[in-house]
This record gives C-alpha cells, structure tokens and sequence, in this order.
C-alpha cells in the first residue's frame, strides 16, 4: 500500500493484501491505495452547543479531501461539556477528556498508519486534546476550530455563559429581579458554537492559528456562519498539501511558535486554562517548556484586546475588527513574534501577515492600539511562595489592584466553598481557600466558574481572594489563583493551611503565602496524613494514579 510510505518492496505489497480486503469492503478502489490516507477526527457532539454545529465541517472536510485526491477516514472523538458539567460532579471528568481525547486520535492515527489527519473540535479539551495527538503522532495535520457561539442579548447587553453563572450570585444578593435572572439562562446561549469570550476554547483556537496550527481567521469565526464551513474545506485542501510536502506538526510546534502563541494569549487577555495545556502540549512535543516561561512572555507583552470575561467585546466582535491576524501584525511590528517560523500552509509567519495592517482599524476599540494597551503586561502571572512553591497561575486582568492579605476561609472542595458563598457567609477581606479539587485529589482539578461567579455577583470580585490547587474557567476574573502546586492531596502547603491563618496574595511581587513561621508549617507537615482516593476504580481512579503535577500540565505520561 502506497499510504504511510512503508510499503518499500512487492513482497511486502503481498503481505498487506489481506489488509487492503478491509478497505475492499467500504468501497475502496485498487486505485485508491496510491492515495494518502486521511483522518478526519470529529468531534461532533449532542452533548454541548460547542460540539453541535461540528458535522457540517466534517461533511465539508471529507468531500474536500475526496476532490483532492486523498482518502478520507472518519472517526469520532468523545466531549465533555464543561458548561452543563459545571459545579457537579461530572466536572471532574473535564480533564480526564484531555487525555482521552488525546488518546482516542493517537489510536487511531498510529493504530490505522494515517498519513495525515484533519482534527475537528469545539469544547475546551477538544482542544489541548486534540493539539496533543498531533504532537505525539507527527503526521502531517492542521486543527479545524467548531468556531465561537454568537452572542445572547438581554436589555441591551451582550450575554455570555458566563453571564448565567454571574446571574445566579446577583440573585442571591438581591441584586437581579426573577424575571432578569430567568431571561438571562433562556438568552445566554442562543445556538451552536463554543463559549462566546476568549474563554478556554477561544484562546486556544487563537493559539493554535498563532502558532500556524490553524488557517488565518479561523479562530474567531461563528460556527453558524457559512465562512466556517469553507474554512473547513480549504484547511483539508491544505493539510492534502502538507502531506505532499512532508509538513509535519513538529517542525510548526517549536519553542519559537510557542512563545507566539503565548503572546497572542497574553494580548488577547486569554485564560488560566492555556497555562496548563500549553505545557501538556510542549511535552507531547518534546519541546522544552516550563512554567516560568509564561511570566518571561507576560513581562514583554501588553494586553491590548478588550474582550471578556473582564473587558467588554465577544470574539465575534474581534473577528469583525481583523481577528487573531490583526493581533499578531501588531506584535510581530512590535518586534514580540517570530516570524520566521512555517505554519501549515508552508508560509512562514511573517509571509502569512505580510498584507496585514500595522495598526487596527479606526472608529472600534474591540484592540486597541498599541500604544494605549489595557494593561501594560500580560494578565497571566506565575505566582510562588510558600503555599505554591513550584507555581500557580493567577489572572490579573480587570483588577484595580491585585493584592490582598486576609484570614482564610478553607474548604476541603468546592462543594463545601459554594455552600459557604450562597449562604452569604464570605465577607470582603477574606480569602477562601478550596483544596483537595487537584488533578490527584480531585480528581480532575474541577473549574471554579460557580464560585467565582457567584461572588462576582454579589459584589465580592475584587475584594475576596480565592486560591486551589483545581482550575478555574475561562470565562472567571477576580482575585484568583489557580494550580497550586504541589496540590493539596499529595502534601502540598495548601493542605496545612487552617481556618483564619493570615494568606497573601501579590500579583506584582508574583507573591502566594501563608504568613506563618516555618517551623509551624513543619509541625503542621508531620501531623498531615493523606487523604484516601475520592475514587479507586474507573477512568476518574486511573486519571489519579497516572497524573503528574499541575505545574508541568497534569499529563498522565510524566516521565
């Protein structure tokens, strides 16, 4: 068989006979075997408007493939949706999708010698997930984003998911008449498409166009609209290209396209979540990658995008002024972006945006110039001390002042926290402290989008601090620190941490402690015994086992 190009002699050919009877049987033609074999791997999923719009796209990839003369196979991949998983206990299996998905296409890619694959995603893990097995697998593929959900609208303002999970803390405070509250869950959502900020799946599909991983503008298209059933087409054109060539994933995913896409995620005011995986995804590419390089990225990179949770414009309002291209023109001129490095179309960086505009368009101040940037840093800071000695992740964006020292609130999961919250029992000042939620302890590291909203609905945003060794969504701001690390479950500081002991949080001293003597600590360490597993059987038990710390993305193969 000519596909996979290891078929070297006719004696071999022979051998394979029996294989090429499989293929027979679906239609295949004796000509046929001289064509490349193409995955499409979709993700196409009742389970979440992000997924549902997904099959129009595969449709349009297969037929694209076929009219370029390759060999289309088409697999499904499992979703999770973090939205309706949210605050239970199914949330805990948000990560574990990473993984799975990750592993469902590296089988099927290895298992069936693929010679390329079109990976087709929505909701936030599709997304790391499906960048990890094109990583791992090095055959030539380019990622096809689902494309953002249109915005809801209620009196005049534009509403997210995020805007039902704020709505629910406004209630409670007496803020939000009944008849608002309802509008807002029946009106946040109004199609298909992915979570409509630069939340976790918006800042990864603009990463992965950042970092030549995806066609220019795909990004931040609609999923409804018909721009993106095209773009779908034209990228399995592409990657038919890219197979010719001899493109393959890791001569695009270097330490250079990385550090672009983590300026475009630090310009855009993207999420905590990219943290996490754009480690995962460096180590599945074996490229040197650590913590610490986030915050090298934050100091040198405005954030100059004003979009939400904490700014005030949906990604379909930067798709309108220019989208991720336009960002990435400004930083390349602005010397922070390499441009020599070659994406999927074989075009370096610098080729792709040559007719780009230096400056965004006038008359809209969706991206600002870059000279008047929101913050003159990125927004994602890289916090240590002594409750987080190998890092945690705090987002700093839309604070006045991201600093606070209080008593702590300390919750042994976010169950036990937002019982606390809804009940009105957190006061301004303090700062709560949710643990055992880590990617062991958990397991799974639960986002804390219901907490977090639900204070910022009550008016507690910016004067409540909230630290956890699980993640956060997102679509959350505030004054929160996320991956703690060492997490609670393996011995970590935060499980020492008691009710009303003084903890500080400083974002511009990259600060996270609790205000206590070691020695107090070390008395505290020897008395600390473990907790015994949430789980010991099923894939939320063999995620436990298997997951390293946060602080080098919660992979499940460390090593």
């Amino acid at each position: 068989m000519a596909h996979n190009n290891r078929s070297k002699n006719v004696t071999e050919g022979i051998a394979r006979a029996p294989n090429r009877s499989m293929y027979y049987a679906m239609g295949y033609k004796e000509s046929d075997f001289k064509n490349p074999m193409v995955g499409v791997a979709n993700g196409h999923s009742t389970i979440t408007p992000c997924n549902s719009g997904l099959q129009p796209l595969a449709d349009a990839a297969v037929v694209a493939l076929k009219e370029s003369g390759a060999n289309p196979q088409l697999f499904g991949t499992p979703t999770i949706s973090d939205g309706i998983g949210m605050g239970t206990e199914g949330m805990k299996y948000s990560l574990v999708s990473r993984e799975v998905i990750a592993d469902s296409i590296e089988t099927c890619v290895n298992g069936q010698w693929m010679d390329g694959v079109v990976v087709i995603g929505g909701c936030d893990k599709n997304m790391p997930g499906g960048m990890m097995a094109i990583a791992r697998t090095n055959v030539p593929a380019i990622y096809v984003y689902g494309g953002t959900i249109k915005p809801g609208h209620h009196k005049g303002k534009d509403l997210t998911i995020v805007s039902a999970f704020e709505a629910v803390g406004e209630f409670i405070a007496g803020r939000l008449s009944e008849e608002d509250f309802k509008a807002i869950e029946q009106k946040s959502c109004p199609g298909s498409g992915s979570c409509g900020g630069m939340y976790t799946a918006n800042t990864m599909s603009s990463a992965f166009e950042a970092m030549g991983m995806s066609l220019p503008y795909s990004s931040t298209m609609a999923n409804e609209d018909g721009e993106k059933i095209q773009s779908a087409a034209e990228s399995a054109r592409v990657l038919v290209e890219a197979v010719k060539k001899g493109i393959k994933p890791r001569d695009i995913i270097t330490r250079e396209s990385i550090e672009n896409a983590v300026s475009v995620i630090m310009a855009t005011g993207g999420s905590t979540n990219a943290v996490l995986h754009f480690l995962a995804i460096a180590h599945a590419a074996e490229v040197p990658w650590t913590i610490d390089d986030f915050e090298r990225i934050r100091r040198r990179v405005p954030v100059f995008c004003d979009l939400k949770p904490s700014g005030r414009y949906v990604i379909t309002e930067l798709h309108r002024v220019g989208g991720i291209p336009q960002v990435m023109k400004m930083l390349l001129k602005a010397g922070l972006l390499h441009g020599q490095c070659m994406t999927i179309t074989g075009k370096t960086i610098a080729e792709t945006l040559k007719d780009i505009p230096d400056a965004p368009p006038a008359g809209q101040d969706v991206i600002r110039p870059f000279s008047e940037p929101l913050y003159k840093e990125g927004h994602l800071a890289i916090l240590k001390g002594n409750l987080s000695p190998e890092g945690c992740v705090a987002k700093i964006s839309g604070l006045k002042n991201p600093v606070i020292t209080g008593p702590a609130r300390v919750f042994n999961s976010e169950d036990e926290a937002m019982a606390a919250i809804m009940a009105r029992k957190i006061q301004a000042g303090d700062v709560l402290v949710i643990r055992y939620e880590g990617p062991k302890g958990g397991p799974g590291m639960r986002e804390m989008l219901a907490p977090t909203s639900a204070l910022v609905g009550q008016g507690l945003g910016e004067s409540v601090g909230l630290i956890t060794d699980g993640r956060f969504s997102g679509g959350t701001w505030g004054m929160v620190v996320g991956h703690v690390s060492p997490e609670a479950f393996v011995g970590g500081p935060i499980a020492l941490v008691e009710e009303g002991d003084s903890v500080t949080i400083d974002a511009h001293r990259q600060l996270i402690e609790v205000n206590l003597p070691e020695a107090t600590l070390a008395s505290r360490r020897a008395q600390w015994r473990a907790p015994k597993p949430r789980y010991t059987r099923g894939v939320l038990a063999k995620f436990a086992a298997l997951a390293g710390t946060a602080s080098k993305g919660a992979v499940t193969d460390p090593q």
